[in-house]
């Protein structure tokens, strides 16, 4: 497993708060599955908190978000991100659609809109590509954006 380190510009030099994720990269037809915030704009792969085991955190978060049930290989990619005094582990896996489920959106996501989304791999990259856009204006999506671009670099 590779591991890959982004720092941004507003790191304190040491981390004293710690966040892992589980993100699941679907590809089925040439599309790649991402989650959507329809009322900002945003877009990522999908994935979120470690609970217990990461394969199976990347399976339910995956069809917790998008209502698609996945079987992932085991981790691939580690990108560990330090801002402020907060490192944030994400850990990636690919995964092969096996079936459809209903979506069990928290009440954050419901609040932004998030839907499921198949995009091209291109289309998905483009996107990710424009996280340097973001530098004066949303320092959270330049940073996922630079993320999940460097994840489907990497990866896909």
């Amino acid at each position: 497993m590779k591991i890959i380190d982004i720092v941004g510009d507003n790191y304190l030099g040491k981390w004293n708060k710690t966040r892992t994720a589980c993100r699941g990269i679907v590809i089925e037809n040439s599309e790649i599955l991402l989650s959507y915030e329809s009322v900002t704009g945003q877009w990522m792969i999908p994935g979120g908190g470690l609970e217990e085991n990461e394969a199976d955190c990347c399976i339910r978060e995956v069809a917790e978000e998008t209502g698609i049930l996945v079987n992932a290989s085991e981790c691939l990619l580690e990108i560990d991100e330090y801002y402020e005094n907060w490192k944030l582990i994400s850990k990636y896996f690919i995964c092969k659609v096996k079936g459809t489920t209903n979506t069990k959106l928290t009440e954050r996501e419901q609040k932004v809109g998030m839907e499921a989304r198949w995009l091209s791999v291109d289309n998905a990259k483009n996107i990710f590509s424009k996280h340097t856009s973001y530098t004066e204006t949303d320092e959270m999506r330049r940073g996922l954006y630079l993320r999940e671009y460097t994840a489907l670099c990497e990866l896909v």
